[in-house]
Formats: structure tokens, C-alpha cells, sequence
């Protein structure tokens, strides 16, 4: 089973749960309006009593499983949902019971006709409720029908009644069948846009060419970071990266390699800074930016340090001949304030890349400011 079915059937369990739980207190309501309707239970004191218990007792049960279940957690979810359906079932079973022993009964007319309205209503609302999971739907109505046909049909009383009853019940199972396709529909509908939403924003984030992050995704995520290290006090890092005459590569080989450098750069870059926090970004043509939360100045260095060794190592066979580059960096390091830009920290790693360029490429340069 997919993970996308297995997350679409937890949420049917979960709907079934909320469409039956508000109609337990009317099966408790409507159970005592029908024993006191006509004083009925001053006349048959001993149904009146197991009636109320069973049906009050299953209703109470399945209430006090709903907050258990969700303590209990996924590991005992098919346990769980198991009891739920045997406890749905039980409930329909006690009513269809109790409506055709009722209507053997001589003289209780009034009780049976409330009985019988009653079961009608509870028997259609059930098949609804239960419609996303058809097969709960369907044994939920035989569970309340079928004892009272079964009851009528073996004292041969009430045949009209009988038959009214059984067709009553092959309707709601039809009702249960178009209900169940149209839920599932709609459900199926629902999760392709979720996913189809999902893959948008994914690739609103990501730069088609190397899939990394690209500069938008980077420039919120500096924003949220900056104001989430300026609370804790904490150190915030950014490496900001460039490709060393990265404009030879594509003149002289082919757009297509300086493609494939640009790919295999970026598998380096996340094989280096692999942090789950860590958020590589291509930043331009050639140039890439990575933000390290929590990561003091000596950490950044040697890291990027790591990238600029792989990356010199790197080489691609074109035609026979290894193309290869070096790359150059720029670091810095800081504890942000909120008297202050979040851009601040990536011109003084722009500042440090410069001056990496100028003294000789493949290198990376911490920013020292001014005032230091």
C-alpha cells in the first residue's frame, strides 16, 4: 500500500470517527424517549432495563475509545480500528434486536411506532455516516435490519412489515454504494491538489538546473533564521561561494559542461554542508550560498575549506580531456541584533569573497570588519 493511500484511509478512520460520535447521544436520548413513551417501561420493566444497559453501554464505550485511540498512537492503529467497527456494528445489532422483539409484543403499539421511526432515521443517518468506508456502511445497516426481518420472518408476523423493512434496506445499501464512490472522489480530488500544491512550492523553491534551494527560498530563509538566532543569541553563518573563471569553462567547452560542472558542484556542496538546518542555494550564475545555523566562524571555515579541496579535485571527461575548476569563498560570522539588516551578514561574506579573488582564487577568506 502506498503512502498516500495509507494517509488517505487513516483520514477516512478519522471522518468516520467524527460523523458517528455526535449521533451517540441521541441513540442514549432516543433509547429513554422510547421506554417512557406510553409508560412502557412500567410494563415490561425487564426490557427496559436491558435495553437502556446494552445500549448505553456501547454508546459510553465508544465514546471513552475515541481519547484512548488517539493516546495509543499508530502502533496499535489496526487494533484500534478494528474495535471501532466491531463496537459500530454491535450498536446497529442492539436496536435491530430490540425494534423486532418489540413488535412481538401485543398492544405496544405507540412504543413500536416510535421504535420503528426512530430505527428508520438512526438506520439512513448511520449509512451516511459511515459512507466513506462501504463495507462499515453496509454491515452497519444489515446489522440493524436483518434482526428484524429475521425476527418477523420466523414468527411469520407482520409480513408487510418484513418486506417494507428489507427493501428499506437494500435502498440505503444502493445510497451507501453511489455515496462511497462520490466520497472517495472527492478525497482522491483533494489529495492530487494537495500534492500538485506541494510539487508548485517545491519547485517555486528550487533552481531547476543543480536542485538546490534558489536565491527567493534563501532570502526567506536568511529573514526566518536571522530572527530566530537574534532571540537565542546564537551564531549564524554563511559561505558565499564562486566558481573561478567559470566563464572559460563555457567558452571554451560548451554550455552543456559548464551545465554538468554546476550539477556536480552542487552534489558537493550538499555532501559537505549536509545538515538538515543547512541551506545550500545557488545564488547566481556560477555563485552559491550556503546559511549555517549554530555554526561558529572556525566551523564555517573548515567547511568550506572541505568543499573548496572536493571541489578542486573535481574533473569531467570531455572529448578526452578532465575539465576543472577551483572555486573561491567568502565567510562570515555573526550573532545577529535587530538594529541590523539580515542582508549585513551576506555583504560582508560578499566583501570576503572579493577578497579571495584578488589574492590568488581557490581560497576561502573569513570577513574581518573594519572597526576590528
Amino acid at each position: 500500500m502506498t503512502f498516500e493511500r495509507q494517509k488517505m484511509n487513516r483520514r477516512v478512520v478519522q471522518d468516520l470517527k467524527k460523523r458517528s460520535t455526535i449521533g451517540l447521544l441521541f441513540y442514549i436520548v432516543l433509547s429513554f424517549i422510547i421506554v417512557y413513551a406510553d409508560d412502557y417501561y412500567l410494563r415490561h420493566a425487564s426490557y427496559t432495563v436491558a435495553f437502556l444497559l446494552a445500549n448505553a453501554g456501547i454508546c459510553l464505550f465508544r465514546l471513552i475509545h475515541l481519547p484512548i485511540t488517539k493516546k495509543m498512537g499508530e502502533r496499535y492503529e489496526t487494533i484500534n480500528k478494528g474495535i471501532f467497527f466491531a463496537s459500530v456494528i454491535v450498536t446497529a445489532l442492539i436496536w435491530g434486536m430490540a425494534l423486532g422483539l418489540i413488535m412481538l409484543q401485543k398492544d405496544e403499539h405507540t412504543t413500536q411506532l416510535v421504535l420503528t421511526v426512530c430505527t428508520a432515521g438512526l438506520c439512513a443517518g448511520g449509512v451516511v455516516a459511515f459512507i466513506p468506508n462501504l463495507r462499515l456502511s453496509v454491515l452497519f445497516n444489515i446489522g440493524m435490519m436483518t434482526p428484524v426481518v429475521s425476527i418477523l420472518l420466523l414468527n411469520r408476523f407482520n409480513m408487510p412489515l418484513a418486506l417494507m423493512v428489507f427493501l428499506y434496506s437494500v435502498y440505503l445499501v444502493l445510497l451507501a454504494s453511489r455515496g462511497n464512490k462520490e466520497y472517495w472522489y472527492a478525497l482522491e480530488n483533494e489529495y492530487l491538489l494537495e500534492i500538485k500544491s506541494l510539487e508548485m512550492t517545491r519547485l517555486s523553491n528550487t533552481d531547476v538546473l543543480t536542485d538546490l534551494y534558489n536565491r527567493r527560498f534563501f532570502d526567506v530563509e536568511l529573514d526566518k533564521e536571522w530572527k530566530r538566532s537574534g532571540r537565542n543569541e546564537s551564531m549564524l553563518s554563511v559561505v558565499l561561494m564562486d566558481i573561478d573563471h567559470f566563464k572559460n569553462i563555457n567558452d571554451t567547452y560548451g554550455h552543456q559542461v559548464g551545465d554538468e560542472y554546476l550539477k556536480n558542484t552542487a552534489e558537493i556542496l550538499t555532501s559537505v554542508f549536509k545538515r538538515d538546518s543547512d541551506i545550500v542555494a545557488r545564488y547566481g550564475g556560477e555563485e552559491f550560498i550556503v546559511l549555517l545555523p549554530e555554526v561558529d566562524i572556525d566551523h564555517a571555515l573548515h567547511l568550506a575549506q572541505e568543499a573548496l579541496r572536493k571541489i578542486a579535485s573535481m574533473t569531467i571527461d570531455h572529448q578526452g580531456l578532465n575539465v576543472r575548476a577551483t572555486i573561491s569563498a567568502g565567510v562570515n560570522c555573526c550573532i545577529p541584533n535587530f538594529n541590523s539588516r539580515p542582508d549585513s551578514i551576506i555583504t560582508g561574506a560578499d566583501e570576503a569573497l572579493y577578497m579571495a579573488k584578488n589574492s590568488g582564487r581557490n581560497r576561502a577568506v573569513v570577513f574581518t570588519s573594519k572597526s576590528e
